[in-house]
């Protein structure tokens, strides 16, 4: 008797096991249909393959970028920490999970850079990115930002960035970064850099790792 019971039971959970599994799979599906949407709407913005553009002003290159620096980037946005009405509203309706998905997204690509920047900048670029400027008291960009631009975790890609873009984030760097000062965060280290750099510095540097790979 107990074993026609027990016999019952496991015929009557069968059709529950199956409906769980099916629910997972459209959740699944829906989840890739979210992501390829939300993918579709940045790269209205940041390129096709998200190699930066320049319209109205310059727009970021996403490929290739730290994935934690995204993510860190997008609560700024959202937390306020980062003044950009633009990506508030972008930003503050994507869940955790989304931002995680769309970083580690554009994370994987590794579109070709625009190298539209001066050639005649870059030599003058590639030495300040290397030994920085003592005179200046300028460090050395590649201690933190790696030899090949790269970046690492919440350290930001600079390889392949447009150069414009570069531009206009250093020289604003105290009137868009850091603007929450209950909460400091890493923006903090670059404010003494980028404001001893000159501007004809600045441009130098954005132009040699805008052509970086």
């Amino acid at each position: 008797m107990k074993l026609i019971n027990l016999r019952r039971v496991l015929l009557a959970a069968i059709p529950i096991i199956v409906i769980c599994t099916a629910d997972r799979a459209e959740c699944a599906a829906s989840s890739q249909q979210a992501l390829h949407a939300k993918i579709e709407y940045c790269n209205t913005c940041h390129g096709l393959s998200a190699q930066g553009y320049r319209g109205f002003y310059p727009i970021p290159r996403l490929a290739g970028q730290q994935t934690q620096y995204i993510e860190n980037q997008l609560r700024a946005f959202i937390e306020r920490r980062r003044k950009n009405s633009y990506m508030y509203n972008v930003a503050h309706v994507l869940s955790p999970e989304m931002q995680t998905a769309l970083a580690k997204y554009f994370n994987a690509l590794n579109s070709k850079p625009l190298r539209d920047a001066p050639r005649t900048l870059v030599d003058k670029g590639k030495t300040i990115y290397e030994e920085g400027d003592p005179n200046s008291n300028v460090p050395a960009c590649m201690a933190c930002h790696g030899g090949e631009a790269k970046g690492q975790q919440e350290i930001p890609r600079l390889a392949g960035q447009l150069p414009d873009y570069i531009f206009n984030k250093l020289v604003n760097w105290n009137k868009e970064r850091g603007q929450d000062e209950r909460r400091p965060d890493i923006s903090a280290i670059m404010l003494p850099t980028s404001h001893n750099l000159s501007k004809a510095q600045i441009q130098a540097v954005a132009a040699y790792v805008s052509q970086l790979q």
